[in-house]
């Protein structure tokens, strides 16, 4: 097999896996049109209003990955429909389009044609990675519904790792998410501890817009919020 128009050689095909009851890895599952749509919207809400930036934990420390939140506005540990940690405007708007998008995902990594109508997304966190960037272990524990966490990978590889719903603790599973992969997890497993310990800018990344060591990923979530009434 010869490398394809963007100059990625692909040898060996890595197939879908579950990875644990409700966790399941689609590789490549976003097509290169899709990941350049995708990166491109990431650009534009990035321009919006105070644009991306670096949350504050409860303790006073920054986190290294810089956020941008859509439909919520997502502060450790807590939902808003304001940016409270910016200037105070309203979050941007959960795009349909990307819903559809979640719903799509949800149904192929389950095998569910039915998620199609059922996942109704709410909430994304638009993550950019660079340089030494990592996220520590951690639950997506916010919402108060129980539906799947779908996670899309542009751009530069990572490691992802895979914990306990228990505990932070060990035995953990390393998961290597390449630019277009899909990672939807739930179930018994929808509180699993997770986190990216660090990214891998030695493989090879296709050309769909990302800067040089860069890695977007979108979590989109179900937030079983009501929104206020206007």
């Amino acid at each position: 097999m010869g490398p394809d128009d963007d100059g990625v050689l692909e040898l060996i095909p890595r197939p879908r896996r579950t990875i644990g009851p409700g966790v399941v890895h689609l590789p490549g599952w976003l097509g290169l049109p899709a990941q350049r749509r995708l990166v491109e919207a990431a650009r534009g809400w990035a321009r919006q209003g105070p644009g991306a930036r670096r949350a504050t934990l409860p303790g006073g420390a920054r986190m290294s990955v810089e956020t941008v939140c859509l439909g919520w506005h997502w502060i450790p540990y807590r939902y808003s429909r304001t940016r409270d940690d910016q200037d105070g405007s309203p979050v941007q708007p959960f795009p349909g389009w990307l819903a559809e998008l979640g719903a799509e995902a949800v149904a192929d990594a389950y095998g569910d044609p039915d998620a199609r109508a059922t996942y109704r997304p709410d909430v994304a966190l638009v993550n950019s990675y660079r340089g030494d960037a990592r996220l520590g272990m951690h639950q997506d524990r916010e919402e108060r519904a129980s539906d799947p966490v779908v996670s899309l990978s542009l751009g530069t590889a990572c490691v992802f790792r895979i914990g306990s719903p228990h505990h932070r603790r060990g035995p953990f599973h390393d998961v290597e998410l390449c630019s277009g992969d899909l990672l939807v997890f739930g179930g018994e497993n929808r509180l699993v501890h997770h986190g990216v310990p660090r990214l891998l800018p030695e493989r090879d990344v296709p050309r769909i817009g990302t800067d040089p060591g860069e890695r977007l990923n979108l979590t989109l979530r179900v937030s079983g919020l009501e929104a206020p009434s206007s």
